[in-house]
């Protein structure tokens, strides 16, 4: 089928970026690995060496200098760690050099003694793979990128206050990326407060005098300009003094900022002054309630105000001028402690209006503190803006690179202590680097990282949407995040700066909604970690194609319009008024005032909105839900592109990761299910490894959840390809397009009250065709391990099994590949040994007799779970290296495989002679034969190689790294082919899901006047309410490709119109409103009125419900209340709840009623014997006391009530 692309409305002139490269660049920027020592910038991993090192000892005679890092190769492939259950990394080096310095005592000079440079290694640092995941300990993994408040000063209203207050209260804060948070506040009596680290609060001006600004008038020369007045001016009384009056004997009459009074104008007038200097200021002036704040400030100097902070702060620690200078310089102004990062530095001289080359410092300033608390008070007066804290402005992203940078660092602030301590401890004359450094805290720190993070997520693999979506993910949640549950109504919304940056659409429901959102298509994050979106420029009402990406604040400034606006042939703006967005507005101007217009109309939505067809006719819920379940999409057995598409499939499926893409140019030599050799273009030299690109195909593999990874070739033999190109589709790709689901014929019209509630019926044919087949992998595991009785072993040997339950199991016990198992089959044979101490007396004679042999063990063998069916298809087996091997026994096994490699050989070299003669005889071209041989001696050259590997491989007896005590570990696969079921989830793209409740024979389905049965029958309730009026439009042009054979891309918001559909409709001569007779298939008649009927792209999602089903008869009791666990994977019971007690109480059921809340539930005498009198065909018991009575008494016990329970009737005497 060809695919037609519509002639868009709008013309794009901007590919679609790498969508990975959000994961990709920034870890390639913190390692650094491509980038030579010497070379390296100060940013990732070398920056964080940097701010840690060097060490010095508390006497400064030794110190241990940072050279540089290197890393080894990975140990394993990416596929082996998956395999053997390893973490994918690479052990990092750093280089250090301990220098040793002395002391000369008569000039007193220090000069150094010796220096030790050597390479320790620290930890081993997890490698990106190419497709931006993470394998550790065998399961891939993705660290989200995380959406946080970026560091800076904001002001904002203060909610809680709203109360006491009358006019809003605001708080000031500079946040940074480290260190002491700084708040500046009102109290109740409009007293300003500086507050550090959100705990202890102290007068503004004691803080100020703390900066240096001693004196009452040095802090009002800060806010005030002066005047000076004569003591005779009649306008002198209300006026605030500039400065402190001091009479003759050096006496302050009157302190400056106090306000003059006629009494205190007197006092001044005695002591012989003309003149005064008085502040400059009217009723608006904003910093007035600064005035107040000195009748709160006990300190009068420096010193005093930088004792009362310290006393505060470092409460029961003595005082000394000293350390309170030092204590408050560490707050803002040491690098070490405190950093505002380069974002901080950039939001802070953007708010202040510094100059960003020249103010480049990474801790605060006294401009800077000046600065933000004179426009706290500005923000305060309402002469500045409060900051918008949901705007795009004012967050940031942090990814990979950067999430793993701080872990790092503050696994090596750790280390550092540790080395101070050593290098005070061990005798340092012969130290050497590896002495001072342990790197244990490092490795644990980063193990915790990758292994329990917030942000390191167990990779959704479905499919390759769900992958693709996962990395793009930005969370606020996570360390340093929101909190989910304090998380508000604001935080959640679209904010107008999401616009082309974050998907208003893609989010999940339920309590998550808003705080995970997903990358908007076009958007990328800049070097500060705010996010971006192209526009082209407009220069005099024309646009050109010059590309910017703007930042969410810069975009403020500007006067954007749609893509859609309409153009002339010489792109200018031909409407007279365009639609434009300025700031969270939308407003009409004229052509010349456009500064920007949009890239494209997708720019808006992310990847998986993206590929919804008709998305701007359906209503947002429901467009949210088509995104959310379109990466629940089972991959199919079939695959099968859409029909009606959006062109974004074959971005989608390429940048997943999941294609198998052409490393390099050149022509393909050999093909089948398994692998693909390319010869390549440039052959350097005859090396088998550079002339060919060897691609080893995945065949049923397992992924994250269960689905199946089978990679199809799409080339054939001869084929030529280019380097990029898809020469294999992966899991839901056809010919490299996203193929999620089917499509399928589908009628909308009620079906006997079958699809009631979105309910599904669905045609046997879909079921014969394997149209919804999938092929489902589940994993199991068992350990032999060591205990106190001896090890446990895996054997066929065990105890009360019959031989038949044995058949497929081979001699060790394990099962053959290929076996069907069902329900409690063995998989893996195993016995535990167990205590010989509680034998009977026959146990004990049979002991005596026959030795050790009659040794107590127990079966705990890894039976199939319920529910499971299946085939076996894979075991793999792992074991620790065993010392003591019989060397005969080896060297026997040696022989026995080279016998077997070597008629492996004459095998393949008959055949390789055999085939060249072949190609001799044919009657062909010279160069055509020659092409021919060379990719037969291509393709001999391989499997020679691979049977030398494999014979490597068989030779070396490697032992695996297991977990301690654990001997042997067996993992057994079992695929099972799943076919569509009654009770599974089927849904469309538009949000339209349903369940199907009946499978007909086709014959009983509603079929068209030509005969063809529909395959789906969905409920037309469905569309109206919900408004995705996008799946109807989907159908009909579906039904055009159907009948036309040719396949449609409509792009969201650029796609095809209403009308155009209906003139296709003509074109194939069916009704404009798409609705067609249909017959009866029970009865022949046809319906009473027409029906809309087309083809639809349906999926099958990863609800299924073989997955769901659960029944229990016996099975586990929790070990307190004695009641049934509860859950399919406790294998645990239905809760019979209270509106279930209600339902029987209002039947007066009152035996059943007993029944189900004693021996059903947690009454363990009664459930022993109504067991029994069941088995014995007794009457059945009464019921005792349920378990969670007695649990109740030992609660009131416990809060030292003795209850006493009396059976005795008393008589009323």
């Amino acid at each position: 089928m060809v695919r037609i692309t519509q002639k868009q409305n709008v013309e794009e002139i901007l590919e679609i970026p790498d969508l990975m490269e959000i994961q990709k660049k920034s870890y390639k920027e913190f390692l650094m690995i491509d980038v030579p020592p010497d070379r390296r910038k100060r940013q990732g991993l070398q920056e964080v060496f940097e701010s840690v090192f060097p060490i010095y000892d508390y006497n400064g005679f030794y110190e241990l200098r940072f050279v540089g890092y290197e890393f080894s190769m990975p140990k394993r492939r990416v596929d082996e760690c998956i395999e053997r259950g390893e973490t994918y990394s690479a052990a990092l080096k750093g280089i250090f050099r301990l220098i040793i310095k002395e002391k000369n005592e008569k000039t007193g000079e220090v000069s150094i003694k010796d220096a030790q440079e050597q390479a320790v290694q620290l930890c081993d640092l997890p490698l990106m793979t190419d497709r931006g995941t993470f394998v550790i300990n065998g399961a891939e993994r993705v660290i989200v990128s995380q959406l946080h408040r970026s560091p800076g000063a904001s002001f904002e209203e203060e909610e809680e206050a709203e109360g006491i207050f009358t006019k809003p209260v605001y708080t000031g804060r500079i946040v940074p990326y480290r260190g002491t948070w700084l708040e500046i506040e009102f109290d109740a009596n409009e007293i300003v407060y500086i507050k550090l680290d959100r705990k202890k609060k102290f007068p503004l001006t004691t803080f100020l005098r703390a900066l240096g600004y001693s004196s009452n008038e040095d802090i009002l020369k800060i806010f005030f300009e002066t005047e000076t007045i004569s003591i005779e001016s009649k306008e002198i009384v209300k006026k605030i003094l500039a400065r402190d009056i001091i009479d003759k004997n050096g006496e302050i009459i009157a302190e400056a900022g106090n306000l003059l009074t006629k009494e205190i104008v007197e006092k001044i007038k005695k002591a012989d002054s003309n003149k005064v200097d008085v502040l400059i200021f009217d009723e608006e002036n904003p910093y007035l309630a600064l005035l107040k704040t000195f009748s709160k400030d006990n300190s009068k100097s420096e010193q005093e105000a930088l004792n009362d902070i310290f006393k505060k702060m470092r409460p029961g620690e003595p005082v000394t001028a000293t350390s309170t200078k030092k204590y408050f310089e560490t707050l803002f102004f040491d690098n070490k402690r405190y950093n505002l990062g380069v974002v901080g530095r950039y939001k802070l001289n953007k708010l202040l209006g510094f100059n960003q080359e020249k103010n480049t410092s990474i801790t605060l300033t006294k401009e800077d503190i000046i600065g933000v608390i004179k426009r706290f008070f500005e923000v305060n007066a309402g002469k500045a803006e409060k900051t918008d804290i949901d705007h795009l402005g004012n967050r940031r992203v942090r990814s990979v690179g950067e999430l793993v940078e701080n872990q790092f660092r503050a696994g090596l602030v750790r280390v550092e202590k540790m080395i101070r301590e050593r290098m005070t401890i061990i005798d340092m004359k012969n130290a050497i680097p590896a002495n001072l450094i342990n790197p244990k805290p490092l490795v644990a720190a980063i193990r915790e990282f990758f292994g329990t993070s917030q942000l390191s997520q167990f990779m959704d693999q479905v499919n390759p949407l769900a992958e693709l979506t996962h990395k793009r993910r930005i969370s606020a949640l996570g360390p340093g995040g929101l909190n989910r549950e304090r998380a508000g109504f604001e935080v959640r919304d679209v904010h107008y700066t999401h616009y082309g940056r974050l998907c208003p659409i893609e989010t999940p429901e339920g309590q998550n909604i808003g705080l995970i959102t997903s990358l908007a298509t076009y958007a990328r994050v800049n070097e500060y970690g705010f996010i971006e979106t192209p526009y082209r420029k407009v220069k005099n009402g024309k646009v050109t194609d010059e590309i910017e990406y703007l930042t969410a604040d810069r975009e403020d400034n500007y006067k954007i319009a749609q893509s859609n606006v309409r153009l002339d042939e010489n792109n200018r703006i031909i409407d007279e008024q365009v639609l434009v967005r300025y700031e969270d507005d939308v407003i009409l101007v004229n052509p010349d005032e456009v500064d920007y217009i949009d890239v494209s109309p997708k720019q808006v939505v992310s990847v998986a909105a993206s590929l919804i067809p008709f998305l701007e006719h359906d209503d947002a819920n429901r467009a949210l839900m088509g995104s959310n379940m379109q990466r629940q999409a089972v991959p199919l057995l079939k695959t099968e592109a859409p029909f009606v598409g959006t062109g974004m499939e074959a971005k989608a499926a390429y940048d997943s990761g999941r294609a198998v893409i052409a490393r390099a140019s050149g022509r393909v030599a050999y093909v089948d299910s398994d692998v693909i050799i390319v010869v390549k273009d440039n052959k350097p030299n005859d090396n088998l490894k550079d002339k060919v690109d060897i691609y080893y195909l995945k065949k049923f593999k397992r992924t994250n959840q269960d689905t199946t990874i089978n990679e199809k070739p799409l080339v054939k033999k001869g084929d030529i390809v280019k380097k990029g190109d898809i020469i294999a589709d992966g899991l839901s790709m056809d010919k490299g397009e996203l193929a999620l689901g089917k499509n399928v014929l589908i009628a909308f019209m009620p079906w006997h009250g079958y699809n009631y509630e979105d309910a599904i019926v669905i045609s046997e044919d879909l079921l014969k065709y394997d149209t919804f087949t999938s092929v489902h992998i589940e994993e199991y595991e068992i350990e032999a391990r060591e205990t106190k009785l001896g090890p446990e072993e895996i054997t066929r040997d065990i105890p009360n099994v019959s031989e038949d339950t044995l058949k497929n199991l081979d001699f060790d016990g394990i099962i053959r590949i290929g076996a069907k198992v069902k329900p409690g089959d063995i998989l893996v044979g195993k016995v535990t040994p167990i205590s010989s101490s509680n034998l009977t007396p026959e146990e004990k004679l049979l002991k005596a007799i026959f030795g050790s042999k009659a040794d107590n063990v127990k079966d705990t063998s890894l039976r199939v779970p319920p529910g499971i069916e299946g085939i076996v298809i894979d075991i793999r087996i792992f074991s620790r290296k065993e010392h003591a091997r019989r060397k005969d026994k080896e060297d026997e096994k040696t022989l026995k495989i080279k016998k077997e490699k070597e008629k492996k050989l004459q095998s393949l070299i008959s055949t390789y002679k055999e085939t060249l003669e072949d190609i001799d005889k044919r009657d062909i071209s010279k160069e055509e034969k020659e092409r021919l041989k060379e990719y037969e001696e291509v393709y001999f050259e391989f499997k020679k190689s691979q049977i030398e590997q494999e014979f490597k491989d068989k030779r070396q007896i490697k032992g695996d790294e297991l977990p301690p005590g654990v001997i042997k570990l067996i993992k057994v696969l079992i695929a099972k082919k799943r076919k569509v079921a009654v009770g599974d989830k089927l849904s469309g793209r538009h949000g339209n899901k349903g369940v199907i409740s009946k499978i007909l024979p086709v014959e009983d389905m509603p079929y068209l006047p030509d005969g063809t049965p529909v395959q789906v029958v969905l409920n037309p309730l469905g569309v109206p309410s919900r408004m995705n009026v996008g799946q109807l439009l989907e159908t009909q042009l579906g039904w055009v490709a159907k009948i036309t054979g040719q396949k449609f891309e409509t792009p969201v918001f650029n796609g095809m119109k209403e009308q155009e559909i209906k003139e296709w409709l003509k074109k194939i001569n069916s009704p404009e409103d798409g609705k067609t007779v249909l017959y009866d298939g029970r009865t022949g008649e046809p319906f009473a009125h027409r029906v809309t009927v087309g083809v639809m792209y349906m999926m099958k999602l990863i609800h299924m419900v073989d997955d769901k089903i659960h029944a229990r008869s016996i099975g586990p009791y929790s070990l307190i209340t004695q009641q049934p666990l509860g859950g399919k994977a406790q294998f645990g019971g239905q809760r019979f709840g209270e509106m279930e007690v209600w339902a029987l109480e209002a039947y007066g059921a009152a035996y059943t009623l007993q029944e189900m809340l004693t021996a059903k539930s947690d009454d363990v005498e009664g459930r022993k014997k109504l067991y029994e009198a069941i088995v014995r065909g007794k009457n059945i018991p009464e019921p005792g006391i349920p378990e969670s009575f007695n649990v109740l008494v030992k609660e009131l016990q416990g809060l030292g009530l003795n209850v006493e329970l009396i059976k005795k009737k008393y008589k009323k005497e």
